[in-house]
């Protein structure tokens, strides 16, 4: 993991993001960081419904600056303060959720959030009374594999790594696979993108998709659960939606040890795709008249 400076830029909604230099792209849209972590995030996957429960587990992957666990805390204690509050975490880099805490991102949050996101920043692990968190810092392919052999079962998933182009090893079947695998039978996964390649790989892990409205982007995220009760912010597929997944968009992202690059991914996807019956993306965006 490379070194750079992290220059705090200003989102819509007055929240702040990095760059990434490494995979040239916002850690967060131009709509904003909290804005993105709440709809993407916390309402699709029922964590307001479901903060009236005395305990909720959260598998956060990618955390990033920690705009997603940090929304999901402070929303579920809005509504219940007494809720016990779980968090697992993956982040590669850990001067990223720190460079979050030295630019003060946080501090218009309560002092209490600040604390416990400052010490997991840091410290990468922090328990009280109502709270467990862990930030485990390394590899997410090689990580995840740890979350599922603790045994820790998820009531929602954040699945957040930067865009299949440039970070295609945590796009892969065998990667959502293992984190579907951490997810507890009436779980959620969330995850701001709709590529036909992610979605064919919650297909395979056995889970069923739908779209979550469009937040700060022209395309909806996705929803996933071993069983979906489809509501406003849990949408089933359009007919669109549903033909871009028998096109050639749709052959998955494919890393069977978990060790590979992301040029071999790609390249082993586009090989794919060349030989591939899927009809052509090319033809299902004309049928739909989309402008490439």
């Amino acid at each position: 993991m490379s070194d750079q400076d992290f220059t705090p830029q200003l989102t819509a909604d007055g929240s702040k993001t990095f760059f990434s230099e490494e995979f040239n792209e916002l850690f967060h849209s131009h709509f904003g960081a909290k804005q993105e972590s709440y709809f993407k995030y916390v309402v699709p996957t029922l964590l307001i419904e479901k903060a009236q429960l005395p305990a909720l587990r959260i598998l956060d992957v990618c955390y990033g600056l920690g705009y997603n666990t940090a929304t999901a805390i402070q929303k579920i204690w809005e509504i219940n303060p007494n809720c016990y509050i779980e968090i697992v975490a993956l982040e590669l880099n850990p001067k990223v959720p720190q460079a979050a805490i030295t630019h003060n991102l946080f501090d218009s949050c309560n002092t209490d959030l600040v604390n416990i996101l400052t010490t997991l920043a840091f410290e990468h692990q922090i328990q009280t009374e109502k709270f467990k968190a862990t930030l485990v810092i390394g590899d997410a392919r090689e990580k995840i594999n740890q979350v599922y052999q603790s045994a820790f079962k998820a009531d929602a998933i954040f699945l957040d790594p930067f865009s299949p182009p440039q970070c295609p090893h945590l796009w892969t079947i065998e990667f959502i696979k293992l984190v579907s695998l951490c997810l507890q039978p009436d779980g959620l996964l969330a995850t701001y993108s709709c590529a036909a390649a992610v979605r064919t790989a919650f297909l395979n892990a056995g889970l069923s998709i739908g779209a979550t409205p469009p937040i700060g982007r022209k395309t909806p995220g996705t929803i996933a659960g071993f069983s979906l009760d489809y509501s406003p912010d849990q949408l089933s597929l359009s007919q669109q939606e549903k033909e871009h997944l028998q096109t050639r968009a749709a052959v998955p992202y494919r890393d069977s040890a978990l060790t590979d690059s992301p040029s071999v991914i790609i390249q082993r996807r586009q090989s794919e795709q060349q030989t591939s019956n899927l009809e052509p993306t090319s033809h299902w965006r004309k049928r739909w008249q989309m402008v490439n």
